[in-house]
């Protein structure tokens, strides 16, 4: 029975959540009305929101995929010093909190930014030269650095794995390197391209940290206005987020249909065996171009950031952001010193990993216990678990702010608002799938004989499990328990619709502090990035410990 609690908790927490974000788009005074679809339809300014949220989708995802199919091309096929950790390095983006990123950028191509700080010196200036403060450019920019790991790792992982052949026989037929990429190398990689490019765009499409903080009102996603419209509209912010939620999901299935497709591919060959060095002088320019491209995408942000968050305008390199952390400024939107919300997000992020290794496991045995016993459509009660993962954090927040301000909330749900349990509950709905995705396999590939061997020598239920499968399982709840603690730290899109002020997480302080232009607020706003991100990296650093341990288990 207690095995069901996963169920409930979805069924509370997610399912009514969003039942009551449909309601308010169809239901006035218990009647069908489609009033606030009719406003979203006839207002200009909805529509030019959803144009912008598709085009910057777009060319957000074609720029990535125009810099990292040539960056694949050198990963897949040069073994060359240093590529490890220039694939590790160029992962470390992904892992990051939105508002990390979006900081990251205004150090260094904000108006207080280095480079424009640095072109006003030399030059020499009394205004920045570079106005990419609130525009287009600065959004594409960071959405490139953000997905730029994901279809390296896509491209260049299909991409080793793909026969030599093809390309030599092309080569000894006179095919030049231009109709070598059009006519082969572009159709062998067609079903890495569609992948990678709809999932990128499913993340630009659901942006919202990088362009509530880098956007102006002009510059604004389906989500930023939804959020914008949460205090003005309830029911055109419900139709929005519901029309959102459509698209994202249209988005999804388009996305699962073309990674699945059975496209013709010629002869596989082991990655180890396509890899070489550099052969000539015009190949080993075009690794060093694109290693150093990838180089300067990806690390000139971070040491911006970093550096930025030491340097002060009146002199030299200095702690003084970081001192000002521990202090309750005047006229501050934080209400606590900045050094208090880094107390609040751990706290948090360690209820979140409790909650979400709790419910994940035990999400894993009753779908292990279903499937056991044949019970019909497994693969769908997998897929509602993992829904929360398909659903915008802006939705997810939306909605409990759409149960709180319903007279038909039951008391104890309503009771919640003001509770601090309430951050970690939201927290958890996205983080105990990726729980459960580490999990289940690994209690799937629990052979029977093995409990069966533990029982006939005489070993309690509970001793079975604490001596035999939690220490199989011991792998994929540290994974999961990784995940779901850095997901609760960098969560933004959510908690920003139920924060309490006097409680703000990092996200919300950096968040805050920058939507303050003052030069102080802002050094305090990148030295917690910079805390943010030093804790991020360390969580997922000891992931690397997990290599030295015995496949599929931790030795305790």
């Amino acid at each position: 029975m207690f095995l069901r609690v996963p169920l409930f908790y979805w069924v509370v927490f997610f399912l009514y959540p969003l039942l009551a974000i449909v309601g308010l788009s169809f239901l006035s005074e218990g009647q069908l009305d489609f009033t606030a679809f009719q406003r979203i339809i006839s207002r200009a300014y909805y529509r030019e929101r959803l144009l912008f949220t598709f085009g910057q989708a777009a060319l957000s995802t074609l720029l990535t995929l125009l810099l990292a199919l040539p960056a694949a091309q050198v990963m897949a096929t040069y073994d060359f010093r240093g590529k490890t950790v220039l694939l590790a390095l160029a992962t470390l983006p992904f892992v990051l909190p939105t508002v990390v990123v979006a900081a990251a950028f205004k150090a260094l191509l904000g108006d207080l930014g280095l480079v424009n700080r640095w072109l006003m010196h030399v030059l020499p200036l009394t205004e920045h030269p570079l106005p990419f403060e609130r525009s287009l450019a600065l959004i594409l920019v960071t959405h490139v650095f953000y997905n730029y790991a994901i279809a390296l790792h896509i491209l260049s992982g299909y991409w080793r794995t793909q026969s030599m052949r093809v390309e030599e026989a092309a080569r000894s037929l006179g095919c030049s390197p231009w109709r070598l990429w059009l006519q082969v190398r572009l159709p062998l990689l067609r079903p890495a391209l569609f992948s990678a490019a709809a999932l990128i765009f499913v993340f630009c499409f659901t942006s919202f940290g990088v362009v509530l903080l880098l956007g102006d009102v002009q510059h604004a996603t389906l989500e930023v206005a939804i959020y914008r419209q949460v205090n003005i509209d309830l029911p055109t912010a419900a139709a929005l987020s519901l029309t959102q939620s459509g698209l994202l999901f249209l988005l999804v299935w388009l996305h699962s249909r073309w990674s699945q497709a059975d496209l013709h591919t010629p002869a596989l060959q082991s990655s180890t065996s396509r890899t070489r060095p550099p052969q000539n002088t015009l190949e080993k320019i075009w690794l060093r171009t694109h290693v150093a491209i990838a180089t300067v995408l990806v690390g000139a942000p971070l040491l911006a950031l970093g550096w930025r968050s030491l340097s002060h305008a009146a002199g030299p390199l200095t702690p003084e952001h970081y001192i000002n952390l521990t202090q309750i400024h005047q006229g501050s939107l934080l209400f606590v010193s900045p050094l208090t919300t880094i107390a609040n997000s751990l706290r948090f992020a360690l209820i979140t990993t409790c909650f979400a290794v709790i419910l994940g496991t035990m999400a894993a045995y009753w779908l292990a216990q279903r499937r056991k016993k044949r019970r019909r459509f497994p693969h769908l009660q997998h897929a509602l678990f993992m829904m929360p993962l398909t659903t915008s954090a802006v939705t997810l927040g939306f909605g409990f702010t759409v149960v709180f301000a319903s007279a038909s909330t039951p008391e104890w749900f309503r009771a919640l608002r003001g509770s601090v349990i309430l951050i970690p509950i939201l927290h958890t709905l996205v983080a105990f799938p990726f729980v459960l995705r580490c999990v289940y396999p690994a209690l799937k590939a629990i052979a029977p004989s093995l409990r069966e061997a533990a029982a006939t020598l005489g070993a309690a239920p509970a001793q079975r499990w604490f001596r035999l499968e939690l220490p199989l399982l011991s792998h994929g709840l540290f994974i999961g328990a990784i995940f779901a603690f850095v997901l609760s730290l960098g969560e933004f899109g959510a908690s920003i619709f139920v924060i309490r002020p006097q409680q703000p997480t990092l996200p919300i302080a950096i968040f805050r502090l920058l939507s303050q232009p003052q030069p102080a607020n802002f050094g305090m706003a990148l030295a917690l990035s910079v805390i943010l991100l030093a804790i991020c990296a360390a969580a997922f650093a000891s992931l690397n410990l997990l290599r030295n341990s015995a496949p599929g288990e931790i030795r305790w």
